[in-house]
């Protein structure tokens, strides 16, 4: 049973060093599905901005918010690819 983190990133790297999770994986475990977490709320956050009857908003608008999400997401993703290992050449 999971349940809900109330400690900032920092506070979760100090009390895993303090617990004794100085293996690499679990840190980044901890962290990995906290955060994911956290973006996941402010996504569900920023899906309470469609409500029509409380915000005007046109199809550009919309288009400009997820192509920036995509971008980041895009950007972020690459970041975890392992390269392949490629020989050196000229």
């Amino acid at each position: 049973m999971a349940y809900p983190c109330i400690y900032s990133t920092h506070q979760l790297i100090i009390l895993s060093m303090k617990k004794g999770y100085d293996n690499k994986r679990e840190r980044f475990e901890k962290l990995a599905v906290y955060r994911t977490n956290e973006v996941l709320k402010r996504l569900k956050v920023l899906g309470n901005c469609s409500n029509r009857s409380a915000y005007d908003y046109t199809e550009e608008d919309v288009n400009k918010i997820f192509t920036e999400i995509d971008k980041k997401i895009k950007e972020t993703k690459l970041k975890f690819h392992f390269p392949k290992d490629k020989k050196f050449k000229l």
